[in-house]
């Protein structure tokens, strides 16, 4: 079954064509990088997949359907989670609620079964489950948006920079729990600038420069192709 589908996507803000004719198949299970310098079409490519940008031409499907005219809930509600860049947690609750709203606010047996499994993947986190999500460090507080997202079982999972800024230690536990998603039943799609750690997650890649794809293969043969482009955008 194909997880997302763009056939010739532009997309953009106001004046600003930030996707130029994306066309790109990702089938169920995979796990896909999408990879490139900042600005060339990565972040959209992710809103546009789960309902923050439309497209001004082109198709796109998730889960074989349209996403055309529907809402950023609905597709939620179909099982698309979209992990943005920064941390996505509500500062005044707790993390035990904000786990909570992710997996569903009643708290039925099968919830709270999903929330004690969550809170196994926080570690020592565990135990502080009733402190503010405004008190935790920024790596911790990620930790928990990704701990989250994954609870709240995704057919597809956009994780948008999700190690941005963080501690070598706190993206290690964020690459942990993202690893913990693979499945054959769950398509998780990465934003990364640089290989790293997405690496050894990610067997596919996907190279956007200037909103076109450069590359769509192997992840072991995207390097030299996005050495290039970095290499090209720093001078």
């Amino acid at each position: 079954m194909t997880s997302l589908e763009f056939i010739d996507v532009h997309a953009g803000y106001g004046p600003y064509r930030a996707l130029n004719g994306v066309s790109v198949k990702i089938t169920e299970g995979e796990s896909v990088a999408i990879l490139g310098a900042n600005g060339v079409g990565k972040s959209t490519f992710v809103r546009v997949a789960s309902g923050l940008v439309a497209t001004t031409s082109g198709v796109v499907t998730v889960l074989g359907r349209s996403v055309a005219g529907v809402s950023v809930h609905e597709l939620a509600r179909r099982g698309i989670v979209h992990i943005p860049e920064g941390v996505g947690l509500f500062s005044d609750l707790s993390i035990e609620e904000n786990l909570f709203l992710r997996i569903g606010a009643h708290r039925s047996p099968d919830n709270r079964e999903r929330l004690s499994a969550a809170l196994d993947m926080l570690g020592p986190l565990r135990d502080r489950r009733r402190v503010k999500a405004g008190q935790l460090s920024g790596g911790q507080q990620r930790l928990v948006a990704v701990v989250g997202a994954i609870a709240a079982r995704p057919r597809v999972l956009l994780a948008d920079e999700p190690a941005l800024g963080l501690s070598p230690a706190a993206a290690d536990d964020v690459y942990g729990a993202l690893a913990a998603t693979k499945d054959p039943l769950t398509t998780l799609v990465i934003v990364e600038t640089r290989l790293g750690r997405v690496e050894s997650l990610c067997d596919r890649s996907v190279v956007l420069d200037m909103g076109t794809v450069m590359y769509d293969g192997l992840t072991t043969g995207a390097e030299d192709v996005l050495t290039g482009l970095l290499h090209r955008t720093s001078e």
